[in-house]
């Protein structure tokens, strides 16, 4: 059970980094090594900070409030991501942290390590949130972080490289990036749900 947790927190901190891939590998932007190797590690900081605060709230909480207060974490962590993938729908978002996707500044279509250290930043949001969480669950921090880390640079990839036949494909009214965000919140759901068991 324990790494279908560590399992469920690696898939749901990098999915993300698939749709930003996906959008990437349309334009034609590149991700090389040392830029993805850079994002993978900052979300493996990322997770660890949110790790350590989540072992910290968990050991000033007494008797079983740790996984109570894990189970409204997760479940407004899972929900918080799901109306994500819904206002992805309706409106276009601006932002750069919230369009990393548009992180390729000098339009030199690939990602310098300046701007890879920014889309890092932006990508690893999810993994500090869900560090916290995995954390009031007492789940082992290199374990979970190692794995989010290595999530974070595998989707990245896979997402470049499928991005030109994917591109136009759509689950229902959503894109499969937007799709991958909404099952990202569903699994944060399911893992706070386990909390009450």
């Amino acid at each position: 059970m324990t790494w279908l947790l560590i399992l469920g927190f690696a898939i749901s901190s990098s999915i993300d980094n698939f749709g930003v891939g996906l959008s990437y590998g349309v334009q034609k932007v590149r991700v090389p090594i040392v830029s993805n190797l850079l994002i993978a590690v900052i979300c493996f900081i990322f997770s660890i900070v949110g790790i350590i605060s989540g072992v910290w709230i968990a050991e000033l909480l007494p008797g079983s409030w740790p996984d109570i207060v894990a189970f409204a974490v997760l479940s407004l962590i899972g929900i918080r991501i799901m109306m994500i993938a819904f206002r992805q729908q309706n409106r276009s978002r601006s932002s750069v942290l919230s369009e990393p996707e548009k992180m390729d500044f000098d339009k030199s279509s690939h990602i310098s390590l300046g701007e890879a250290l920014l889309l890092g930043v932006a990508l690893s949001a999810n993994a500090l949130t869900n560090g916290v969480g995995a954390g009031l669950l007492e789940l082992s921090a290199v374990a979970i972080a190692f794995s989010a880390a290595v999530g974070s640079y595998v989707t990245l990839w896979a997402g470049v490289e499928l991005g030109n036949r994917l591109s136009n494909f759509h689950i229902g009214k959503m894109t499969v990036g937007q799709f991958g965000t909404f099952m990202s919140g569903i699994i944060i759901l399911l893992i706070a749900i386990t909390r009450l068991f």
